[in-house]
């Protein structure tokens, strides 16, 4: 290990030879350091980097992380995770040798968490501290997986927060139908929700709809993208999951009522977006659609909840539900069914029945 002063405005420099991942010979130069000791533990630190060395500091095993992971997760994806990387957990492991982190170190890191109040006084939800943790601990994972590191401290202190923290809310049906009447002095809005409730859609994919998507003659919309703004540009992904890629049976009065949108839309073209608002739009929409309807204010994911609430009211089964709304397992689905407590007094009821049935054909 070398450094050297250049001459000409004394500052520092180091020249790495070091062999690539195909085994190749490479060289690399670093200039611009103030001191030798700088230039030197910078040296060092690459060396570990490129090694895979678990003596390597945190912030540099995640550039590791980066380079290994980020061309593999959707661009939305990677930008909630860098966000949580860059300012949840960088801060406090960032300057550490990630081997010299351990199980107390993460629950000290997690105390912090906890104790985080915003200027309302407001804590951390529960959801997002479980992503929060999450995340630590998939960069974790990842060294012990493919880089040797011995355990996972993440996994060994615990994690916090809660999965699925946030209580579902969703409208009922006559709920839902106030609320489109107040929606109806805005046609885009009022088609919009329309494909929302009725057919279960996500945010996203209902923004990612065109005039090709829908089969009129088979009454069908098919999902097979999803729309994101992601700094200032239209994205267009893949749905959520594999499941998300479905195509959907609709009910008649909503064929005819896309068609008269898609009249008013003036000759789309067949693979452009019907809906072009945006989701601030939309959300300031649902707060005056709720407040002139008389009915409390949802997210305008819970259209999607109350679209499989009605089903299960319906009485449609949790697997068809599933294939309907893209969930990927039906244990998705069965989250649902505790927003129904009257579906448990009808079955206790017809459990009565059937006792009391049993009964008099014993009897006869």
């Amino acid at each position: 290990m070398a450094a050297f002063k250049d001459k000409k405005n004394g500052s520092w420099f180091v020249m790495v030879r070091y062999d690539d991942w195909q085994g190749k010979h490479r060289q690399k130069c670093k200039r611009g350091f103030q001191t030798k000791r700088e230039a030197l533990e910078w040296e060092r630190n690459f060396l570990l980097k490129v090694s895979g060395d678990m003596e390597m500091r945190f912030d540099d095993f995640v550039k590791v992380y980066i380079e290994d992971c980020k061309t593999r997760l959707k661009e939305t994806t990677w930008l909630t995770k860098e966000h949580i990387i860059r300012t949840k957990i960088l801060p406090y492991f960032g300057n550490r040798r990630i081997s010299e982190i351990q199980a107390k170190d993460v629950i000290a890191w997690q105390n912090e968490l906890l104790r985080h109040r915003d200027a309302k006084e407001q804590p951390y939800s529960e959801t997002y501290l479980k992503s929060v943790h999450n995340q630590l601990s998939c960069i974790f994972n990842h060294a012990v997986r493919f880089y040797d590191l011995p355990n996972n401290p993440a996994a060994r202190a615990g994690s916090i927060g809660m999965k699925n923290a946030k209580e579902m809310d969703f409208w009922t049906k006559a709920e839902y139908l106030h609320f489109a009447e107040a929606m109806m002095d805005k046609p885009t809005s009022f088609y919009a929700f329309e494909m929302l409730y009725w057919c279960g859609l996500r945010l996203g994919e209902m923004l990612a709809l065109t005039p090709s998507d829908f089969n009129f003659e088979k009454r069908t919309v098919t999902v097979s993208k999803s729309y994101q703004r992601i700094k200032g540009r239209d994205v267009i992904t893949d749905p959520k999951t594999k499941k998300s890629n479905r195509t959907i049976s609709m009910p008649q009065f909503l064929c005819d009522e896309i068609q008269d949108y898609l009249r008013m839309c003036y000759q789309a073209e067949p693979d452009e977006r019907i809906f072009q608002i945006t989701k601030s739009y939309l959300h300031h929409e649902m707060d005056r659609g709720a407040k002139e309807a008389g009915v409390k204010r949802i997210r305008i994911h819970d259209l999607r909840h109350s679209h499989v609430s009605l089903l299960i009211e319906m009485g449609f089964s949790a697997l068809a539900i599933a294939d309907r709304v893209g969930h990927e397992s039906i244990e998705i689905t069965y989250r649902y069914a505790h927003l129904f407590p009257s579906r448990q007094t009808e079955m206790a009821e017809k459990l009565e029945f059937e006792r009391s049935d049993e009964n008099v054909s014993e009897k006869s």
